[in-house]
């Protein structure tokens, strides 16, 4: 059956209930805040109030991107490329499979000294940590040192979860491709003099990764019997109990591994490799002059057409080298200090009749 419209039903909220029903009322209640009568600030944008806006900001942010590009570039830093892609590369010749273990060595030059702590990473490109499936192979309870998970890993190791019917220690994709080449820095003397630079591998990995999410199967015995019925990974040479000599920097938390099972963003990236300590306040710490890269070249780039580098560089207060940062402080203020020239003009112009001072805006 059809219902007749009747606007007045509408403006009082429905048609009328039947005879002898309870009436029936949509109107909200008659409160500041249903009503809409609660107190409001809304601002009024004038050229009074937005002009000084941008000239702060231009002010603030110029000084502060020159400050931070300045700093950024007192930052000591080299890079050498030891691919050996090309033909005259010392390096060229471990692209061959069939030298294994190969050794390369590469001369360089500093042409100025480095100051301060300085910090050795090695740098990959090409190579996507982050894909979805490559970041999820791993086994976060078996690497906090949890007895059942490392005898049976979880299933996003697959299909690096066993091998030879034992499972794998530690398990996963991330694990299975750890970088494993080998630096070492010299300083080239007078007569051609070799000076070794005592690299530190202990304190490169975060604070939290190393005390909390990193452990070692529980145990008093040596380390080689708490991972007993586990097989290494397939690419590593020796298992993970001898990662190192120092039992505070083996098995699970060994730092060069912890390193590396933190995922890079990027396909281009850098990992802390060593440390170079500061020893004296009288003398840089690598002073300018002629080094010697020593390579044993284990790791395979080629078959994906990445690149591997050595970094050396030092830090400031801001970290690393940067200067995007201070580019984009200075690009941010100096288009608002732009504008509030050209708002300036336009409201000089173009202000009525009446000469005040503030147009709507």
């Amino acid at each position: 059956m059809a219902m007749n419209y009747n606007a007045k039903d509408e403006v009082d909220g429905g048609p009328p209930c039947a005879p002898g029903g309870t009436a029936k009322n949509r109107r909200p209640d008659n409160t500041a805040f249903k009503q809409q009568r609660l107190p409001a600030w809304q601002p009024i944008l004038t050229a009074g109030t937005v002009l000084p806006t941008f000239f702060i900001i231009g002010l603030i942010f110029i000084p502060i991107g020159i400050g931070i590009f300045v700093t950024s570039n007192n930052i000591r830093e080299i890079e050498i490329d030891y691919t050996g892609i090309d033909p005259s590369s010392p390096c060229n010749k471990c692209l061959s499979p069939d030298v294994t273990p190969c050794v390369c060595a590469i001369n360089f030059t500093l042409e100025q000294s480095f100051e301060g702590n300085v910090f050795m990473y090695y740098g990959l490109s090409n190579f996507y940590q982050n894909h979805r499936r490559y970041v999820k192979s791993r086994d976060d309870s078996q690497l906090n040192g949890d007895s059942s998970a490392l005898l049976n890993p979880s299933k996003e190791c697959e299909p690096y979860r066993r091998n030879e019917d034992k499972p794998v220690a530690p398990c996963g994709a991330i694990a299975n491709s750890m970088f494993n080449d080998t630096l070492q820095l010299f300083l080239v003397g007078n007569g051609s003099y070799l000076t070794s630079i005592p690299l530190k591998k202990k304190g490169i990995a975060w604070w939290t990764d190393k005390n909390v999410k990193f452990r070692n199967p529980p145990g008093e015995g040596p380390l080689d019997e708490r991972f007993k019925g586990t097989t290494k990974p397939v690419n590593w040479v020796k298992p993970v109990y001898m990662l190192d000599s120092d039992q505070d920097n083996n098995g699970f938390i060994n730092e060069d591994f912890i390193v590396w099972m933190r995922t890079a963003a990027l396909p281009t990236f850098r990992k802390l490799y060593r440390l170079i300590e500061r020893k004296s306040d009288l003398h840089p710490t690598l002073p300018a002059g002629q080094y010697y890269l020593n390579i044993t070249y284990n790791y395979p780039v080629h078959s994906f057409d990445g690149r591997k580098r050595m970094i050396l560089s030092t830090i400031s207060w801001m970290g690393g080298k940067n200067p995007f940062l201070g580019i984009a402080y200075i690009a941010i203020g100096s288009i608002s200090f732009l504008l509030g020239v050209v708002l300036l003009v336009i409201n000089h112009k173009y202000r009525n009749s009446s000469n005040t001072a503030d147009i709507t805006i």
